[in-house]
């Protein structure tokens, strides 16, 4: 029998139990001062720290608004997890960077992230989890279509 649940419905649900398991994994329930926003946060910083990083960066990455980002980036500013700084050259930039606290939360989430990796994909092929990935990647690209809030129909044509 076919599901005739809407995928919209399947994804929430997904990300909430995802979400759910990394906010009830060992090394998250030990850093109690920190939300699942955070987490994705100092990853994100972990991971380009080669580069200067900035809130707009975050904003694009994430898709979420300056507002939200500004009050998130402030927050884990008061936490001791990031330090904005300047860029030589230009005041009105502040790069952010992680604080040693910071790394050593990232370092136990990585191995958290891992862990729930591993048993997601349980089952799942190498071409099963390429085809999700496309999919994935194409309703992300359908939902950002344009802002005129205008949507494809499933031939592809705009309204």
């Amino acid at each position: 029998m076919k599901d005739t649940k809407p995928i919209g419905f399947v994804i929430k649900n997904l990300s909430r139990m995802i979400g759910r398991r990394a906010n009830n994994s060992a090394g998250r329930r030990q850093l109690d001062s920190l939300t699942g926003t955070n987490g994705w946060i100092i990853g994100y910083l972990a991971h380009n720290s080669d580069r200067d990083i900035f809130q707009k960066d975050i904003e694009n990455h994430f898709s979420v608004r300056r507002s939200t980002v500004s009050r998130v980036v402030t927050l884990m500013e008061q936490k001791g997890l990031v330090e904005r700084q300047g860029v030589e050259g230009d005041a009105r930039l502040k790069r952010l960077v992680l604080t040693e606290k910071a790394w050593q939360i990232h370092s136990e989430i990585e191995n958290d992230l891992e862990a729930l990796e591993e048993r997601l994909v349980i089952g799942i092929s190498d071409e099963e989890l390429d085809v999700f990935r496309k999919v994935a990647v194409k309703m992300m690209e359908n939902i950002d279509d344009g802002e005129c809030g205008c949507h494809r129909g499933r031939r592809g044509k705009k309204c």
